[in-house]
């Protein structure tokens, strides 16, 4: 439980902050992060949180969403709303089962979006995948504490009936991280422009379909490094087309 973080993207109001803090202690969770917040530290937050002031003086604010999970293997991302391009979905178990899932070492985190309007596609981008909370049809709205209390609890039942499975001398390989996955894409994307294959005016969906696709593969460290060897082998073929000054 220790390994896994809530994220609040730009909370507006103070008290979901601190109901949040309280929400999270009372399911064993401690580390809460915060991006860009409008009003923290705040009294109301503080009224709140109470009994669990410790997580919230603990809490630590970022000016982006990247360096908020910049350091996690994987990334849950909090929606209801359904998006033009799906991204690999969960129910809360079957994500919180996921987030668990790391070698010892490895952060995960649960990310939720704005009051109003929730996580933005390029946020989304960042996610590993979303998990959904399956509330009724016709009233999907859901106040973000109280979100944030849904996946906690749901997170804590799934560690709690969670039986630890370790191949004998075999140990468990580590997950790339958010950064490390980041810097893929970025490669990625560099390459199959300068091969001809992406059109630099408009590459992003083809590239969020990739995203896509490698995000449900679960990348560990030592298969992003090949993937980057063969984008690296790529570059040095004669294919290859230099940049006008270098050819």
């Amino acid at each position: 439980m220790k390994q896994v973080r809530v994220v609040l993207v730009e909370p507006s109001h103070p008290g979901n902050i601190g109901a949040a803090a309280r929400a999270m202690k009372t399911m064993g969770l401690q580390q809460l992060h915060l991006v860009k917040p409008s009003f923290f530290p705040s009294p109301e937050a503080t009224t709140r949180a109470t009994g669990a002031l410790d997580v919230l003086e603990m809490a630590t604010v970022h000016d982006s969403l990247a360096s908020a999970v910049g350091d996690c293997a994987y990334v849950l991302g909090c929606s209801a709303r359904t998006r033009s391009l799906p991204w690999p979905t969960f129910p809360p178990r079957e994500a919180c089962r996921a987030a668990l899932q790391r070698p010892d070492g490895e952060l995960s985190a649960m990310v939720f979006g704005r009051e109003r309007a929730g996580l933005d596609n390029r946020e989304l981008e960042q996610c590993s995948a979303l998990v959904h909370i399956p509330t009724d049809e016709h009233f999907r709205s859901l106040n973000l504490a109280a979100a944030v209390q849904v996946l906690c609890y749901e997170l804590r039942v799934e560690w709690l009936s969670q039986t630890q499975v370790v191949e004998s001398g075999k140990a468990l390989a580590p997950f790339a991280s958010s950064d490390e996955i980041a810097r893929l894409y970025q490669h990625m994307e560099s390459v199959l422009i300068r091969i001809g294959f992406l059109d630099p005016e408009n590459p992003r969906l083809v590239m969020r379909r990739l995203k896509r696709l490698l995000s449900r593969a679960g990348l560990e460290r030592t298969e992003v490094n090949i993937l980057r060897g063969i984008l690296t082998a790529v570059e040095k073929t004669r294919y290859w087309r230099a940049p006008p000054g270098q050819l």
